[in-house]
């Protein structure tokens, strides 16, 4: 029997924290509850969470500080959870790296509902080889600087990346040599943001191999498979 999907809900209401494991516990889940960052943090060293529930606006470190470390230093899906309606904190916090952005106050079905989708996303999603942690990584003719978010090529010239463009590579870097379907490119790059139907991962695909294709008419880089989607051929190298 698979174990059963582990959540740590980090808010310092305590009343939302205990509703939520209370929920989410009757319905399956192991849950434990943190009231702040370091709260999480002492969990994140003993356990590894299937999915981190993420209050913004709490004493201490808030809640865009915590996903920034967590997508810095591990894999775990992230939905925010917060009072902040604003649609640019909706967009700060997607940008950071969750997975799903949810509006107090809220319906408990619904976030069951959003909690399962990232599940499945997660699940489906094609086993990574080599977390890439350094700060440069090596391919090809290329090295990418993960911090600069900047593309240096062997005559060491810098070519900038666009946000977009940079997670499109980071993704292809995670997953060499597999074959990624574009379904699985938005999930890696966009998450909740695509739109089911997006067709524009193969406009980022056409605009990062102008930027790392000797010929980008005919790659060598980054092949299309018809029907299937799109690999990353070179082997990756990280220092």
């Amino acid at each position: 029997m698979a174990p059963l999907p582990y959540i740590v809900v980090t808010d310092d209401n305590r009343d939302i924290r205990e509703l939520v494991a209370d929920y989410l516990g009757d319905r399956g889940f192991r849950v434990d509850t943190a009231d702040g960052g370091a709260a999480l943090r002492q969990i994140l060293q003993v356990s590894s969470p299937d999915l981190v529930i993420l209050d913004i606006m709490m004493p201490g470190e808030d809640g865009f500080t915590l996903c920034r470390d967590l997508r810095a230093n591990t894999e775990v899906p992230v939905l925010f959870l917060t009072a902040m309606t604003d649609e640019m904190d909706r967009i700060i916090g997607l940008e950071l790296g969750a997975d799903d952005y949810l509006t107090k106050p809220f319906n408990p079905r619904e976030l069951l509902a959003r909690i399962k989708a990232i599940l499945r996303r997660v699940q489906s999603l094609p086993p990574q080889r080599d977390v890439i942690r350094a700060n440069f990584v090596h391919f090809g003719p290329w090295r990418l600087d993960t911090g600069r978010r900047e593309l240096v090529n062997a005559d060491n010239v810098g070519v900038p990346l666009s946000s977009a463009e940079f997670r499109l590579l980071k993704a292809f870097i995670d997953h060499p040599g597999i074959v990624l379907s574009r379904d699985q490119l938005l999930d890696l790059t966009a998450g909740r943001i695509a739109d089911p139907f997006d067709r524009a991962i193969d406009n980022q695909v056409s605009r990062l191999r102008k930027k790392l294709e000797a010929d980008p008419k005919n790659p060598e880089i980054i092949r299309t498979h018809w029907g299937g989607g799109y690999s990353f051929t070179p082997s990756v190298a990280k220092c």
